[in-house]
This record gives C-alpha cells, structure tokens and sequence, in this order.
C-alpha cells in the first residue's frame, strides 16, 4: 500500500511540474546567468560539507545557465526558475550532507525548488524562502530537516505543491498554510508535528492530494474536508486524531484514496460511505470503531482494496451479491469482533489478490477458493481451523505469503505441498508433527526467504543446509527437535534471524555460524549445547539480540561488541561461561592482579 501512495505522489508532482526539471533541456536559449543568481547557488553549494551525489561538482564556470550547471534552469533573461534535485531515496550512499542556506531565499524568479531525497541535509527551514514569491512547486522531502515548518510559507501565494515529508520537522501545522489558495498537493507526512489540523485549512478550494499521515497530530477530523471537491486523496494515517468520522467526508465523490488506520477514531462507518463512488482504497484499521459494516459498501464499484482490520466491527457481515464490489482484490476483517465461523461465500468465490481473516473465530477446516490461482497473500491466523493442510493448496500458483499460525491444524509436514513461489510460510503455534528434512532440502525453493514453524510437535534433527537458499528467517523454535546443529548453517548466507530455542539441540555451537554476516537475530536458549561460544560470531558486526540461556556451554565469551554488552540473562544457567557481562574469567583475574 505505501508503494501506491508513493506513485500517487510521484504522478501529481509530475503533473504540476511536467517532468521534473532534472535537466536543462526544456529551456530555450537561456540568458548569461545573474551574476547575484550565480552568488546565491554558490552559497548554497558551501553550506554542503559533503556530496556522494556528484550533482554540485558541475557547478563550475561563470555561467550557470550554459547547461552544465545540474539541476539548474534559467530564462532568456539569465535568472534562475529551477533548482531541482532528486536523490535515490533507497540507496543510502547517495546524499547531500549538509544545512540549506538562507541564500536560496535571494533567487526572486525562482518557480521550482525540488531538493529531494538528499538524506543528510539537516538543519532548519531557512525563513528566507518567504522571499520567494513566483514559487510554484517547493518540494523537501527526505531529507533530515529540522525544527517547525516556517509559517512565511504561507505568503507564496502561486504555491501549487508543497511537500515536505520525510524529515525531523516538529510543531503545529502553521494556520498561514490556509492562506495558499492555489494548492493542489500538500504532504507533511513522515514527520513529528503535532497538535490539530489548523482550520485554516479549509481555504484550500483547490486541493486534490492531503498527505498529514505519520505524525502525532491530535484532534479531530475537520467537517472542512468535505468541501475539497476536487480531492482525490487523503492519508491521515499514524497519527492520534480522535472523534467519529465527519459525515461532509462522505460527500467526496471524486476520492479514490483513503486512509485514516492507526488512530483513535471511534464510532460506526456511516452507510454513506457508499457514495464514495470513486474509492479504490478505503483503509480503517487500528482504530475504535464499532458496530457492523455498512451494507451501503457494496456499492463501492471501483474498491480493490478495503482494510478495516483491528477494530471493532461485530456480526453479522453485510450480505454483498456477486455484484457488490466488483472490483475487490485485497480484503482484511482481521481482529474485530467478528465471529465468521466459516469465510463468506462472497469472499471464497470472488477472484481476490489478498485475504487476511486472522482473528475471525473460524472454525472447522481450511476454507476452499474458487479462484486459487490469484492469491497472492492469505492470513487465517489466530482462529480455531482444524484438520489436515494436504490439498489447500493446490492450484495456488501465485501465493507469496501464507500465515496459518495460532490454530488447531494437526498434520505432518510431510502433507505440506507448498507453491514454487511462496516466500514467507508460518504455521506456528499449531500441532504440525514430522521433520524438518520435508521442507528443508534440495528442492525448497530459493523463493523462500521466511519459515516459522515454531511451538509445534516437530522432531528429527536440523538438516544440512545446500547452497542457494535464499532464507532470511528461520524460526524453529519450542518443537522436539534433536541432534546438532549442522555446520552447513553458513550456506544460508541471507540469514537475518534465527531461533532454535526451547528444543533438545545437542553438540557444539558451530564456528561457521560466524559467517552469517547479516544475521541480527539469534536465540539459541534452553538446548543441550555443550563447549565454548566461538569467538568466530565477533565476526556478525549487526547482531541486535543473541541469547544462549539455559544450556551447558562454558569457558570465556567472546570479548568484543556487542557479546560483552549483553544482558547477563542472555548467558544465563549454563555450566561455567565468564567474562563481560559475567563475572570474569579466573584465568583473567589471575592475570591482572598479577
């Protein structure tokens, strides 16, 4: 869901800016660069100590309008329009270290300012940028910047998009933003403000994307939200607004996008959510609403994605024909106060992407799809489903994801036929039996990153690990399973996070584990592992947690971070272990007192 609101963005700005102004091609014979433009952008250039990017290295020469100069626009005149930079948010040796100068504010025909994804800018919004009065489009997004959003902001009046998200900002959303009468899309999000969504606000006829999600705004959902008749998309998700939903949201016949999950609104869904004509995406959940789910939803013709999981909704569901929300793909009821029993035909029989009925107080077995093939994701966790698992899946081609844990299930793993593709199974917490060795082989599939089949009745030993395998979590913890701990374990080279604990593990713990770079996650506790903890696990430079409690190891731990820091409770009943954060070694007390 996040990548969709992402494109959303994406797609806006670029409709306001066309393309963003990356490069000097659109600009036709530009003038010979202001000399006071060109002391401005070299100021700015200054106050970056340090550029991976390579963007500011080309700011050489008299003329930074000839072209050269990137992410620098001019017109005929030779002033300065653009300054536009976009960063790789997700590679992060790609940044700007740095603060922004206050000089940017002395750009007077400065129309677009995009200084995106640059990670290390830090250091607040300069005053100055008050000055820039043709401004059209101010774009900061993840960056680091600092302290409240500058209320001069309010006086650029051509403002068409302004986004700041993605940084440290803190404080009320300024009341002067109200005065930007031109906006179409305003994304504070991913930030620290705080206190209400300003009234102000409702000045901004013209908005079609509101962005405030990810703060810790308080309040209520203002009535004003219904008079954006042109709004098409509003995230007001994460943060702490309160009170029952405005019934002027519902008036909104033009909004496709609509998040409010995770926070405290309470109340029911009003049955005029169904004039919501153009909704795709409706999501609720993590909130306090209750009562039953309008009927009136089954006429949101273009909904594919509805989430109203963790609240809390009671029966009965609404009855939806084979015609009701036709377009549905992703559907998740999980953890309310649903009592399901069995899954909805309404809900077996449609072509879904994504179905998550955890919680949901189904009973008996696995429900049957009519349309296996184009599940990608299913969670039925946390329910009361029994019997075997042998034939569910069959026909599920696309399935990537599947969670069953907390159930009754009672199978061997021997009956588990899983797809090619799937790259997350957990079954934990049922009452699985047989051995690892039937999903652990040389036929799993590289595909899989995640297995938990942890608190289950699973004995055998762990088997040897071929190269190839892609896993990246491998929980098998509380089970029956014995032997040792095979040494192949460092072919699992993606491991991130590995728990055989409360199981009847014998031997050493093997040297080769030390390999497992990316390994961050380690819980080897209450087996019967014997010998030394190899000092080869110094070489896992981002272990977070690691527990070796209640086994029979003994001698020195392994000196260096993060081992040494530790909680004692993490070496705790073993037979003789020392060293930080244990008492020291007696060897090592001799030697210093000596």
């Amino acid at each position: 869901m996040q990548i969709l609101v992402w494109v959303f963005d994406v797609l806006f700005i670029s409709s306001l800016v066309g393309v963003f102004p990356l490069s000097l091609a659109e600009t036709t014979s530009p003038g010979v660069c202001s000399e006071a433009d060109r002391a401005a952008l070299l100021a700015f250039k200054a106050k970056i100590v340090k550029d991976t990017t390579g963007i500011l290295s080309s700011w050489i020469g008299r003329d930074c309008c000839e072209g050269d100069w990137e992410g620098v626009q001019c017109n005929p005149a030779g002033r300065v329009t653009t300054l536009a930079f976009q960063g790789p948010v997700k590679d992060s040796s790609m940044y700007m270290k740095g603060t922004l100068s206050s000089s940017l504010g002395s750009l007077p025909f400065l129309q677009v300012l995009v200084i995106s994804g640059m990670k290390l800018i830090t250091g607040p919004i300069p005053d100055s940028f008050s000055k820039l009065t043709r401004l059209t489009q101010l774009v900061l997004e993840d960056n680091s910047l600092q302290g409240n959003i500058p209320s001069g902001l309010g006086l650029l009046s051509h403002l068409l998009t302004l986004s700041l998200a993605g940084n440290h900002l803190k404080g009320p959303v300024p009341p002067s933003l109200g005065n930007l009468r031109n906006l179409g899309m305003i994304n504070l999000g991913r930030n620290s403000l705080s206190g209400p969504i300003p009234a102000s606000l409702k000045n901004l006829h013209l908005l079609q994307s509101f962005d405030l999600s990810f703060n810790s705004l308080s309040g209520f959902i203002p009535e004003f939200l219904g008079q954006f008749r042109n709004i098409t998309f509003i995230d007001l998700s994460n943060n702490q607004l309160s009170a029952h939903l405005p019934i002027s949201m519902f008036n909104l016949v033009s909004l496709s996008y609509l998040s409010l999950s995770h926070n405290l609104l309470t109340g029911t869904i009003p049955e005029q959510v169904g004039n919501l004509k153009s909704l795709t995406s409706l999501s609720l959940s993590s909130n306090k609403f209750i009562g039953h789910i309008p009927a009136s939803i089954s006429r949101l013709q273009n909904l594919w994605s509805l989430n109203l999981s963790r609240n809390g909704f009671s029966d009965p569901l609404p009855d939806v024909s084979n015609r009701g929300i036709p377009s549905l793909l992703s559907i998740d009821l999980s953890f309310n106060n649903l009592s399901l029993g069995t899954v909805p035909k309404w809900i077996t029989d449609r072509q879904l992407s994504d179905v998550n009925l955890a919680g949901c107080k189904l009973r008996g077995s696995l429900p049957r799809f009519t349309r296996p093939d184009s599940l990608s994701s299913i969670d039925l966790s946390n329910n009361f489903l029994t019997g075997s698992i042998s034939t569910f899946f069959t026909k599920m081609t696309s399935l990537q994801k599947v969670k069953l844990s907390n159930n009754l299930l009672k199978f061997d793993l021997s009956e588990l036929k899983v797809p090619d593709g799937i790259s997350s199974i957990d079954l934990h917490s049922n009452q699985v039996c047989g051995s690892l060795s039937s999903i652990l082989n040389n036929r799993t599939s590289s595909f899989l990153e995640v297995i938990d089949v942890s608190n289950n009745l699973i004995s055998g030993t762990i088997p040897e690990f071929s190269e190839g395998l892609n896993l990246k979590e491998l929980n098998i913890g509380s089970n029956k399973i014995a032997g040792q701990i095979p040494s192949s374990i460092s072919n699992l080279i993606e491991l991130e996070r590995l728990d055989v604990s409360r199981n009847l593990i014998t031997g050493t713990i093997p040297m080769s584990l030390g390999r497992l770079a990316n390994l961050h996650w380690l819980d080897l506790s209450i087996n019967r592992l014997t010998g030394r903890i190899p000092t080869s696990l110094l070489g896992i430079k981002f272990m977070r947690h690691a527990s070796f409690r209640a086994n029979r190891l003994c001698g020195e731990i392994p000196q260096g971070r993060p081992y040494d820091i530790f909680p004692a409770s993490a070496y705790a009943h073993n037979l003789c272990l020392c060293g930080k954060p244990m008492p020291p070694c007696r060897g090592k007390k001799q030697e210093t007192s000596q």
